[in-house]
This record gives C-alpha cells, sequence and structure tokens, in this order.
C-alpha cells in the first residue's frame, strides 16, 4: 500500500509575473503592467496541480527561509500538499521573471535559489518518502545529480515521470527509468541533439523512445500531444479553448498524466485527460491559481 499517489520532486519557486504588449528586443525597455507575485515552480505547480484533482500528493523541494519560501508552504498547504519534504533554508527561494504577451504566451528567466541546493543527500535522507509513492515525478529545475539519486530511490514497481524542462541530455541510467519522458518540441530537440529526425513529431517520439525511456509523450501545443511506446505511436486531440495566459499548463499536464497512471489508466487515456486539464489551466491567469479541481475538468 501506498501512502501516497504522487510525489513531486523539484522546484519551488515565487513567480514576478508582468504583463506586456511585446517582449522587449536587445537592448530595448518597455513598459508592463503592476508586478504580481505568485507561488509557483515546475515541482510545486505539479504538487498543487495532482493535489486539486484528487491525488495523495506529497512534495520534495527546498525553499529559502523568506517570506517567498513561506507563501510557497502556505500555497502547498491550502492545496492539501504534504509539506513534510519541503526543506527550509540554505538560499533564497528561487524566482521566476515571467513576462505574459496579449495572446498568452510566455518568456521565463529563472533564478534557483535555493531549488540548486536540493541535493542527492537530501533525496537518501527522504528515502521513506520516495518509496511511499505510487508514482514520482520530476523536472530538471533542480540539479541533475539529485534527479538521479530520485531514480535510484524508487520503490519496487515504482513509476517514474521526468519532464526534462529546462532541457539538457540526459544519462541513461534516468532515460531507462523515465515511463514515460514527457517533453515538448523545444525539448525534444535538445535531447536529441544532432539525431536530424526530420520534422514529424512522430519522428521525434520514435528516436526517444529508441534512447531508453520506457514510454514517451510529446506535447504539441494547440494541436494535443501524442504518445509512443512499445506498443506503437498514437495521436491525443487537443481541447479548444480561448487561451489567455499558459504559464503553468505544462506542469498541469504532467501532474494529471502521472496521477491518472497511478490508477492504472492507459497511456493515451491519461494524456488525453491530462489534455483537458491544461485546457482548463491556460484559459485563467496565474499557475497554481489557474488549476482545475477534477469538477471542472469533468464539466469541460
Amino acid at each position: 500500500m501506498y501512502d501516497y499517489d504522487l510525489l513531486v520532486v523539484g522546484s519551488a519557486n515565487a513567480d514576478l509575473v508582468i504583463g506586456v504588449e511585446r517582449r522587449p528586443g536587445a537592448g530595448e525597455t518597455v513598459l508592463g503592467s503592476d508586478l504580481a507575485v505568485h507561488p509557483g515552480g515546475k515541482g510545486a505547480n505539479q504538487a498543487v496541480a495532482a493535489a486539486r484533482l484528487g491525488a495523495r500528493t506529497a512534495l520534495l523541494a527546498r525553499v529559502g527561509d523568506d517570506a517567498h519560501g513561506r507563501l510557497l508552504l502556505d500555497s502547498q498547504r491550502a492545496a492539501g500538499v504534504d509539506t513534510v519534504g519541503v526543506l527550509v533554508g540554505g538560499a533564497p527561494t528561487g524566482v521566476a521573471l515571467i513576462t505574459v504577451d496579449p495572446s498568452g504566451d510566455n518568456s521565463i528567466v529563472v533564478s534557483p535559489g535555493a531549488n540548486g541546493r536540493l541535493t542527492p543527500q537530501d533525496v537518501r535522507a527522504a528515502a521513506g518518502l520516495c518509496r511511499a509513492a505510487r508514482v514520482v515525478s520530476a523536472q530538471l529545475e533542480i540539479p541533475l545529480e539529485t534527479v538521479v539519486e530520485v531514480v535510484r530511490s524508487l520503490a519496487p514497481g515504482g513509476r517514474f515521470v521526468l519532464n526534462p524542462s529546462p532541457p539538457r541530455p540526459l544519462p541513461a541510467e534516468v532515460l531507462a527509468a523515465c515511463d514515460p519522458l514527457i517533453v515538448n518540441e523545444h525539448e525534444a530537440r535538445v535531447i536529441l541533439g544532432d539525431a536530424g529526425v526530420g520534422d514529424a513529431p512522430e519522428d521525434w517520439a520514435r528516436a526517444l523512445l529508441a534512447q531508453g525511456p520506457r514510454s514517451v509523450v510529446v506535447t504539441l501545443g494547440a494541436q494535443g500531444a501524442l504518445v509512443a511506446s512499445s506498443e506503437g505511436v498514437a495521436r491525443v486531440a487537443s481541447v479548444t479553448v480561448d487561451a489567455v495566459d499558459t504559464t503553468g499548463a505544462g506542469d498541469s499536464f504532467t501532474a494529471a498524466l502521472a496521477w491518472k497512471l497511478g490508477t492504472g489508466a492507459s497511456l493515451a487515456d491519461a494524456a488525453a485527460y491530462a489534455a483537458r486539464v491544461g485546457a482548463v489551466a491556460v484559459t485563467r491567469r496565474g499557475a497554481q491559481e489557474s488549476f482545475p479541481t477534477a469538477e471542472e475538468v469533468e464539466a469541460l
């Protein structure tokens, strides 16, 4: 019996968000909206998204002993996330600087802060937490060696889900554990490097699968997604909505997919559900505050 449906190991940031009419070019200054501060970070976002859907969720992360850290802890607890694994101190809380244009697209620069101090030793100290989770999800806003230790700490029969963002080449040990590896177009191209697989997402998925993951999901924005495994490659339809802000949408997709896989759903069914969750999220501004409940997803 697992104590948690999902353990998220990853980053927790304060999102500093400004709306802009257009992104500035090199050497250019543009005026923006009033600054808004929201709880964010890929790890913290995934944990909140899963808990909102009803998953028993825990977070293993590190924040600073500061106002941003307290904001993040409060948001996790309000969503019902178990914060027993959230470590405090060692560096200031991570910060993401986000600009959002009128179409809802965003550009993000991240200062890792305390996220860079989440170490393999922290994971080893939390080994009991890792073994208590049916599914463990991670991203790459924490050190890669920490993600490697997460893979080594999985429960027997546990499932590992990775969104390699920001992308970088991955060691074979991590790739072999991914079930699935979840990437967008940019992340797929970075991981594949000079593989030269053409322009079709199906080709990217097959090339990624050949590198060792047990399964792969490629997200395609408004075009939906596709899933790939030893059983083949299949498209997952998108849900048409009027997007106002894409911040955090990928995190909600990953969290929903990871949770559904843990309930026994097939990869295609889990991805289809995750696409609906992401569709609701982009109709609202912000990251964590945009994540829907299970009832809101069903209503869509």
